[in-house]
């Protein structure tokens, strides 16, 4: 290439040329430092990374399991038995952040470091066997029930025939949530339940029912009837409840709304044990459907955050107390599934300020729990002999009562079948629907006919009920649900057949069902049971024979 300068043309060789020929840079200076490795160190002493350094510290003080509903937690090596999350505000992350910055002064671990630890933790314990991890009770391999007493130590008590005692260190993993308070240490003293009674409004038989429920709220495993305290303005069945639930599984929130959706009530039953529904008016029909799941055992499955397939699986079987003035509120499932107690108005020369209230429950509750695990003990001893000769529903619950009643030589059983009853027929009172199906069965004894039929014959109330159903197919599933209310007064429902026509419609079958023999329905409480010898305060195994 050519170009003109001054009027003359000159060659100009355009060959690039390298940085590292070029003579205009200035010279390299011999004694310039080599640049500073990180952290002040030299090049062969580079520190990993924080992420990994993270993951160093936490293998070194905790092992990671796997829950039954794939949960991932981190247990310290050389604490007490109790999970911890890996994320959230009071997880393993938060605590690792803190470690890193004592062990590296001057270092904060990063979100992104935190982050990255965590995904390795969590695939560490996905490497690992599912284990079952409990909240409040659990049962450890020799079959004992371990009631954990909340405190930071990790203390626990275990219950087994042979009677109770508290140990240093859970043999089963637990949980801890935000909605849970420490439980007091139980101690031994022979008046535990007077002092209990003493401070509630009810007569004998609902008290030892009380008793008998306290006791079966700590077996994990069996569903438990919710128990409904009811009675007018001005018994104090908030306060009770609360007291019943502070026993159980202690809260700072014992007593709850109500949950306004599904989701929102399986937060609450998943970080508690038990908790109590305060003022009852009106439930839903959603809520008393979720509330028997919860009962007998519930999960709930959803989205897990920022992911479109991965899901949360929500799973519990809670313990449950209700508060209410009217017992026609309970559905029809819902009310073969409580424990009525009815509390007495107190009277005015009898009634306490709160602030006492609370002072004296906190005197005498380690008095109380002592002597609530001295019941169970003995229940405990007795238990797997049980066999009842009818199954009642809640025949789980039922054969607690019958072990409580053989031990103590109370009538709690017996008293529950009859209450059950009462319960039944307030509900049935509180659905319009099913007391003109009793009417109507009362009239003519035996019926027979479609679900369209059915509502043809039936008498529409002068205002229509909002749950009165409108067509066949809804009044057919009416009369399904209603039918465990029913045959409780007497009434059995038939749906199995259907008519002879070409179109096969399904036929209903209603009649007075015929009455049983008192003999078989009312069995001897003695023959329940084998004879056992009396019992003291239920520290022993008591002799069978």
């Amino acid at each position: 290439m050519n170009t003109r300068v001054n009027g003359s043309t000159r060659p100009v060789n355009t060959t690039p040329v390298h940085p590292s020929a070029r003579t205009d840079r200035a010279p390299a200076r011999a004694d310039r430092a080599p640049a500073r490795p990180p952290h002040g160190g030299s090049g062969e002493d580079k520190k990993p990374p924080a992420a990994a350094r993270i993951v160093a510290i936490a293998r070194e003080q905790y092992r990671f399991v796997m829950s039954t509903d794939a949960r991932p937690y981190a247990v310290a090596l050389d604490g007490p038995n109790i999970v911890l999350p890996l994320r959230g505000k009071a997880g393993l992350r938060q605590r690792l952040a803190r470690v890193f910055a004592d062990e590296y002064p001057g270092e904060v671990a990063s979100q992104s470091a935190l982050a990255d630890a965590m995904t390795v933790l969590e695939g560490i314990a996905e490497d690992t066997d599912p284990v079952t991890v409990n909240l409040r009770v659990g049962r450890d391999p020799a079959g004992a029930i371990v009631v954990d007493l909340g405190s930071t130590d990790g203390r626990a008590v275990v219950v087994s025939g042979l009677g109770w005692q508290i140990v240093d260190r859970a043999p089963v993993l637990f949980r801890r949530s935000g909605a849970m308070a420490p439980m007091p240490e139980p101690v031994l003293d022979g008046d535990g339940l007077a002092k209990l009674h003493a401070l509630l409004n009810m007569d004998q038989s609902a008290f030892r029912q009380l008793v008998a429920w306290l006791v079966a709220a700590w077996i994990p495993e069996i569903p438990h009837p919710a128990l409904v305290c009811k009675g007018e303005q001005g018994t104090g069945k908030s306060k009770a409840a609360q007291m019943f639930i502070n026993l159980v599984d202690p809260s700072p929130a014992a007593k709850r709304s109500q949950p306004r959706d599904e989701k929102a009530w399986s937060r609450q039953a998943f970080s508690s044990w038990a908790l109590c529904l305060d003022n009852v008016s009106t439930i839903p029909p959603w809520l008393s459907d979720t509330l028997c799941k919860a009962v007998t055992g519930d999960g709930v499955v959803d989205r897990a955050l920022y992911t479109d397939d991965d899901v949360v699986v929500l799973t519990f079987k809670r313990v449950l107390a209700m508060t209410t003035i009217d017992a026609g509120a309970l559905a029809g499932d819902l009310a073969e599934r409580v424990l009525m107690l009815d509390l007495q108005l107190i009277d005015s020369n009898r009634r306490r300020s709160e602030e006492e209230l609370d002072a004296t429950f906190a005197a005498v509750r380690p008095a109380v729990l002592g002597a609530l695990f001295d019941v169970l003990a003995c229940a405990l001893a007795v238990l797997p002999s049980v066999r009842l000769q009818s199954m009642p529903r809640m025949a789980d619950f039922a054969r607690v009562l019958a072990a409580v009643d053989q031990t103590q030589g109370w009538n709690t059983l017996g008293d529950y079948l009859a209450t059950s009853a009462n319960v039944a027929i307030d509900a049935m009172e509180g659905d319009p629907f099913a007391m003109a199906i009793a009417r109507l069965v009362d009239q003519v004894g035996f019926w027979q006919g479609t679900a369209g039929q059915l509502l043809e014959v039936l008498p529409v109330p002068l205002m229509r009920p909002k749950n009165w159903p409108v067509d066949p197919t809804r009044a057919g599933g009416r009369v399904k649900r209603l039918a465990p209310l029913l045959r409780s007064i007497g009434i059995t429902v038939d749906d199995t057949q259907r008519s002879r026509d070409r179109d096969r419609h399904r036929l209903l079958t209603l009649a007075r069902a015929a009455p049983e023999d008192e003999s078989v329905s009312a069995p001897e409480q003695a023959s329940l049971w084998p004879e056992v010898a009396p019992l003291g305060v239920g520290r022993n195994r008591p002799e069978q024979h």
